[in-house]
């Protein structure tokens, strides 16, 4: 009998990171794939990426209507509980035999909860990571405990995670999941994702994604849009902040920018395809993304890491933190634009969802009662 194995994503981002796993289950005998698409992958204003995921073969048993078109942290809050009602509903449709989750966003954390509740075991993937700037740092930690298997991305992200009293021999470092795609997916070549993104092509490519610090005061776009204005010669292209309380704020400061300026670009979504091919071309990646910190040394590009929404987390060198300031900003990305050190690789080799299914099928059974390890 095939274990039903479920995957929860609700970001574009998540389902990049997501999707080599899902192959490999789909087509595993061993295995039934099941998904869930919610959050911003049903909504128009982000793109409606769960097209995406359609479009590359997948089946959605399950679609989850959750987000509020408001920006606030009530918003955010009234967006977790109609997805605890649906999950509620689709666990019970689907009675998987493990529920896959992926890092610490709001919408993992009401999927987590529900499951706890539901008695559904729970597998954690990117646990034991800190992000002192969001309340996803809170989230990732909340996961862990509701979670019985764990797959790390460093050993110092595994020991954290034993550290929270979960026991080593159910912790596992598998390096980062979105590693495998960054090395071997054929990407695009300059000229064609230029063409296709519509920019100049005599011009350079800086990358921006620029998400709320849900733990500050400050979102740093206004800061870093004046420090853009002076990149006349150019390609600024944009991908849009996600649906924490106070991305859409971001959004509409980028999109009255965008419209300013005839070398500033937006889009919804570029997928995983075309935003890897962009991070390649690109002289910098800046923002606040996680992508920049992990992914993105590995396709030898230097970032600047703005403010503190990652703060906290392992990173390369090639990463450059800055403040949210002006001339902070200004200094990172100049500082960027003349990286010529060697780029670490941390974060493994690109084997991460080879090794989770091996895990999986090495365990003997998903329901177990969890102890609390002490160290």
């Amino acid at each position: 009998m095939k274990h039903k194995i479920c995957i929860v994503t609700g970001t574009r981002a998540e389902y990049g990171l997501l999707s080599n796993l899902m192959k490999l289950i789909q087509s595993d005998e061993e295995f039934e794939l099941q998904i869930i698409a919610t959050g911003m992958h049903l909504s128009s204003e982000f793109g409606l990426t769960y097209k995406q995921i359609e479009a590359d073969g997948f089946y959605i048993n399950e679609k989850i209507e959750m987000l509020l078109s408001a920006d606030t942290s009530t918003s955010v809050v009234k967006s977790m509980g109609l997805a605890t009602i649906g999950f509620a509903d689709a666990l019970q449709r689907l009675q998987p035999d493990l529920l896959i989750i992926l890092g610490d966003r709001f919408e993992m954390l009401a999927a987590s909860q529900t499951a706890l509740i539901m008695q559904i075991p729970i597998a954690h993937i990117h646990g034991g990571e800190c992000t002192f700037g969001a309340y996803d740092d809170a989230i990732r930690h909340s996961i862990t405990k509701m979670a019985t298997w764990h797959f790390t991305s460093t050993e110092s992200h595994k020991n954290r995670v034993i550290q929270l009293g979960e026991d080593p021999n159910r912790v596992w470092n598998v390096g980062a999941i979105g590693i495998e795609n960054t090395l071997k997916l054929p990407l695009l070549t300059k000229g064609n994702l230029y063409e296709n993104l519509g920019l100049d092509v005599n011009k350079p490519m800086f990358l921006i994604t620029q998400h709320p610090e849900t733990n500050g005061e400050s979102e740093g776009i206004h800061e870093l849009l004046l420090v853009l204005e002076a990149y006349t010669k150019v390609n600024l292209v944009f991908t849009k902040s996600n649906a924490d309380n106070g991305g859409r704020y971001i959004n509409k400061q980028i999109e009255q920018f965008v419209n300013k300026h005839n070398n500033a670009y937006l889009f919804d979504s570029l997928g995983q395809l075309r935003y890897l091919s962009a991070v390649k071309h690109a002289d910098v990646v800046i923002g606040n993304s996680s992508s920049a910190l992990i992914e993105v040394p590995y396709l030898h590009t230097p970032s600047v890491n703005i403010g503190d929404r990652q703060a906290g987390r392992e990173k390369p060198i090639s990463v450059l933190d800055v403040a949210l300031t002006e001339q902070a900003i200004k200094i990172g990305i100049e500082k960027a634009l003349q990286f010529n050190q060697p780029y670490e690789m941390i974060f493994g080799k690109g084997y991460t969802s080879n090794l989770i299914i091996k895990k999986i099928k090495d365990i003997q059974s998903f329901r177990i009662k969890k102890g609390f390890y002490n160290l």
